[in-house]
């Protein structure tokens, strides 16, 4: 129960929802015990009319009577009930709803290691699949241990009321369960652990399998990756299993516990009724011990599986907990506001990524200015990327310093960092949403005019026109609806609508002709004339306007100066320049 207490915090918000339903709770066991005091009185009153036939007139009113009031207690102790459960089940959905919030929040402002480190099938499992459990434990659990304690006080006591001596002999199998379900408890917790790191197995099998799906069929691997599936199916199936053969334990020892329970009344109730004994002077007091014991029934057969269903919540907190405990690397170090200009000045970083232990930047320097475009040049792997990893505050540096207007990046408030920034990463994220929304993600409160504005400034509003529903089309998972071209200029247009103060292009033209890229490198010419540009690319083209370019090579600045110093300078830039020049005139 140790994992279960972080949910603790949860009982105190719902207080009153919590204590009323255990208010309700007592009450409807009141009522539900007045039937078998009734069924009692009842069949005391049929022995007597056998033994003085002139009672018989005054017996029917009194039987009428208690049948009345028997139907009358029963209606009330079921409404009362039905209260009790829409108590404490609503509550429990409270609670599912605010640890999914909970998890997601925490998801949120994890850093980018964490997501290397994690699959993502693995974390939907534990925000869906595992919350699940959990709200099993806070609702029905809960409800049925609150039921079965109360139950058990109230049933007892009056059972101890009417006859100690019988009550001890009714109670006798208890040990026996008791002892039964915590070892039955100890497996269950530890089968229902595995069953659930199999769950997040398959979730993350399967999850990149449809993100995938068109890699599989271009090289024909749909049978392996069902076989694949099959084979893990199969191993989660056998878990699954071995967990179901515990668990139906439960319910056949419940039941042969209860129905021994009521031979041990039947058999000693009715020698203490022979013998006359104390409280066990009339026959209606064994129906009524019946009645007890078989009102026990439930709340004992229940214990087996709210026993589960805590252990299985135990398990899958456990897991929650894990990540909850993760602090995030990458942490907001104030809470004042920070105004943020553009100016980004880099001094002697090193970076080194500590997953694949890659040393991406050696000795970095360079300043840009607000209003400024700096291009980076290099090839696949020289670290181009990484740096604007770096402003975004992606990762923190060990090593140098990176400085936004003079100040240190980790003592700039973080949601006004990022939120300066309009960035357009290599590969062009977007939702299954509209394209309307998917540019909107960059300013929410965009007109329509705004929108179809950004989109003619990343030239790719005459695409989107063509479609059936234009600016409304909703778009496919990560937008395959789209081709490459088209999606960069949708995530162009999301960054341009931002109007940040920063704009980041990682190589985000690489899938669109040249004509459409210059018809777009004209437009941010005009957007970006009091902003600070990066642009991060592979072709001359994007770079020869920018007012500073940089050449990476293995992490390292090789090369830096103005397009014409350049292309004057032998060296990568000059060799490229001339390469994409030559294919250019090819074409």
């Amino acid at each position: 129960m140790k994992e279960l207490r972080y949910l603790n915090k949860y009982f105190v918000k719902y207080k009153y929802r919590f204590l009323l339903g255990i208010l309700i709770t007592i009450i409807a066991q009141i009522f539900s015990l007045i039937p078998p005091k009734l069924v009692s009185q009842s069949i005391n009153i049929i022995e007597a009319t056998q033994q003085d036939f002139s009672l018989g007139s005054q017996a029917k009113v009194d039987l009428t009577n208690n049948i009345l009031l028997i139907i009358g207690a029963t209606i009330v102790a079921g409404v009362l009930t039905f209260l009790m459960r829409q108590t404490l089940i609503v509550m429990s959905r409270h609670v599912e709803f605010d640890l999914k919030n909970e998890v997601f929040k925490h998801y949120e402002v994890l850093d980018q290691n964490f997501y290397k480190r994690n699959r993502t099938g693995d974390l939907m499992s534990r925000i869906s699949e595992d919350v699940g459990k959990v709200r099993m434990y806070v609702g029905p659990a809960v409800m049925y241990t609150i039921n079965t304690f109360i139950r058990f006080a109230i049933v007892i006591i009056y059972m101890f009321n009417v006859s100690p001596k019988l009550t001890l002999y009714t109670l006798l199998p208890l040990p026996i369960l008791a002892y039964i379900i915590f070892k039955l408890s100890t497996k269950i917790n530890k089968r229902s652990t595995t069953f659930q790191q199999y769950l997040s197995k398959i979730s993350t099998f399967t999850q990149e399998i449809f993100s995938g799906v068109r890699v599989i069929k271009a090289y024909a691997l749909e049978e392996k990756q069902q076989e694949n599936l099959k084979k893990l199916a199969q191993e989660s199936k056998e878990k699954s299993m071995r967990l179901a053969k515990v668990q139906s334990l439960f319910g056949p020892m419940m039941i042969a516990l209860i129905g021994i329970s009521n031979l041990v009344v039947i058999y000693f109730g009715g020698m203490m009724y022979i013998n006359q004994e104390p409280g066990m002077e009339k026959i209606g007091t064994i129906a009524e011990f019946i009645m007890y014991v078989n009102m026990l029934t439930w709340p004992v057969a229940s214990i087996g599986w709210v026993s589960s269903l805590v252990q299985e919540a135990e398990a899958s907190q456990k897991r929650i907990n894990e990540f909850l405990k993760v602090e995030p690397e990458i942490k907001n170090t104030t809470a004042e506001q920070t105004v943020i200009k553009g100016q980004i000045e880099f001094r002697n970083v090193n970076f080194t990524f500590e997953d694949t232990n890659i040393n991406a930047l050696k000795d970095i320097s360079f300043t840009i200015n607000r209003g400024e475009t700096l291009a980076i040049l290099g090839k696949t792997g020289a670290g181009k990327s990484t740096i604007l990893s770096l402003i975004t505050r992606m990762y923190d540096i060990k090593e140098g310093a990176i400085l936004i207007d003079g100040n240190p990046i980790s003592k700039v408030n973080l949601n006004d960092l990022r939120n300066s920034i309009g960035i357009v990463p290599q590969d062009a994220f977007l939702f299954s949403d509209s394209i309307k929304n998917n540019i909107k993600f960059g300013k929410e409160t965009a007109t329509e005019e705004e929108v179809i504005e950004a989109a003619k400034k990343a030239v790719v509003h005459q695409n989107i026109i063509k479609f059936k529903n234009q600016y409304e089309t909703v778009l496919g998972e990560r937008g395959i609806t789209l081709s490459g071209g088209q999606k960069q200029r949708v995530s162009i247009a999301r960054a341009i609508i931002k109007d940040p103060e920063i704009l980041l292009f990682d190589d985000c033209l690489s899938a669109v002709d040249t004509e459409t890229e210059e018809q777009i490198l004209n437009n941010l010419l005009q957007i970006s004339k009091n902003k600070t540009t990066i642009i991060v690319s592979h072709r001359i083209s994007s770079a020869k306007n920018a007012d500073k370019i940089i050449i990476l090579e293995e992490g390292k600045i090789i090369q830096q100066g103005s397009h014409n110093q350049l292309v004057n300078q032998d060296g990568y830039y000059k060799e490229l320049y001339f390469k994409q020049l030559s294919e250019k005139e090819v074409k």
